[in-house]
């Protein structure tokens, strides 16, 4: 099996983000992978990218052939001192502002679609007819 690491673009349209992961060659970019790294957002300014170098150079120790783009980020992040070094969690500074939105407005709209405090009450059991 042929394994790349690779960019999968994520998002809606003007507005991509990219997820790092590994994934067998022969399959299209949008389809199922092995396992994700890290992510990559283009448009955030500062440190735009968080990388889990530990499973990185797993897979390259493996065989793994990264892309271009990829290459570049995992040797940008090689590169970055240990302060700012990402270890593969994800810190609040480092997620964008966007993602945080649309996860804040999915968890109101499904807090208001449950009823709050009541429960839907217990089917009584049939009684037997002899």
């Amino acid at each position: 099996m042929a394994v790349k690491i690779r960019l999968r673009r994520m998002g809606s349209k003007n507005a991509a983000f990219y997820r790092m992961i590994v994934q067998d060659s022969r399959r299209a970019p949008t389809g199922k992978f092995i396992e994700p790294l890290g992510w990559y957002d283009p448009k955030q300014e500062g440190n735009n990218f968080s990388l889990n170098l530990d499973r990185t150079d797993y897979w390259l120790g493996n065989g793994a052939q990264p892309s271009d783009t990829a290459a570049s980020l995992i040797k940008k992040a090689r590169t970055l001192p240990v302060e700012q070094a990402v270890a593969g969690e994800v810190t609040e500074e480092e997620v964008p502002v966007a993602v945080v939105e649309a996860e804040e407005a999915t968890e109101e709209a499904t807090e208001a679609a449950e009823p709050v405090g009541e429960e839907a009450p217990a089917a009584a059991p049939a009684a037997e007819k002899s």
